[in-house]
């Protein structure tokens, strides 16, 4: 059974997120890295699984704040906000997965297959 393949522009976009994705945030604070060294491929993939971590609990502050339940802040964030975090998890894991194999676009279109599948 043929998948669905990688939706239009997947693969150029997953080819540009290493580059992307080593672009420091403003303001971050350098700290010296733990072993693995800096810049090893080992490290940069551990550290592109944690960020999903982040990106996730981004998306969680966005629903509380959608619905109010923030005691200091009220209603601080909009549902096209939480949409918005969603899309950044997405790209986030996108690009661990692209860390983890060039060939990360078709191993997301076998694996959304089987879960296709698995789900009927």
């Amino acid at each position: 059974m043929s998948g669905p393949g990688p939706a239009p522009g997947l693969g150029p976009a997953l080819g540009a997120a290493p580059a992307l994705a080593a672009t420091p945030s403003p303001g971050a604070d350098p700290l010296p890295a733990p072993a693995p060294g800096p810049g090893s491929p080992e490290r940069t993939a551990l550290l592109r699984i944690l960020k999903l971590s982040e990106e996730v609990g981004e998306v969680a502050e966005a629903v509380i704040g959608a619905y109010g339940h923030n005691p200091r802040k009220g209603a601080s964030h909009t549902w096209d906000d939480v949409r918005a975090e969603l899309c950044d998890v997405i790209i986030t894991a996108m690009i661990a997965l692209r860390t983890l194999t060039p060939d990360a676009p078709a191993v997301f279109a076998t694996h959304l297959t089987h879960v296709h599948t698995r789900s009927r």
